[in-house]
């Protein structure tokens, strides 16, 4: 990686639950509605989906599917890829979550308002934290 692109996003917390049920609420279309977004999402390899942002519908497709520890869809046209690792930890799960394929940090954003590939990461750094953090430990802890 060169000076000038942006680093992946890499979140990460241990869930007081099962990998199953992880991995239910993280590779389900109902899963995913329940702490993302709204989506069509199977769990196939290859599967085209849709995530109905709030800019927007952005098309995605499943890259990597290896239950229940591995899932990978890009996401939009710009190049980005989120990748979910779970593993078991006795009674919990840990979890990662990556979002990558930034490119250049003072490249305009095909997909923003105007703002470069490093406004728009610091702005998805944050929501991802509380996504994460927040969000998915609520729905994956209940």
């Amino acid at each position: 990686m060169s000076k000038s692109e942006v680093p992946e996003i890499r979140k990460q917390a241990t869930f007081r639950a099962s990998i199953e049920k992880v991995w239910a609420t993280v590779a389900t279309q109902e899963g995913i509605e329940a702490w993302f977004m709204p989506n069509d999402f199977k769990p196939e390899l290859g599967h085209t989906f849709t995530i109905q942002s709030p800019f927007g519908p952005s098309v995605c497709k499943v890259l990597e599917m290896e239950p229940p520890n591995r899932l990978a869809f890009s996401w939009g046209e710009e190049g980005w890829k989120i990748t979910f690792l779970l593993e078991e930890a006795g009674n919990e799960t840990a979890f990662t979550l990556i979002h990558s394929g930034w490119g250049a940090a003072d490249e305009i954003h095909p997909g923003g308002p105007g703002q470069t590939n490093k406004e728009i990461r610091e702005r998805m750094n944050q929501g991802w934290e509380a996504i994460v953090q927040d969000k998915l430990r609520q729905v994956v802890e209940a």
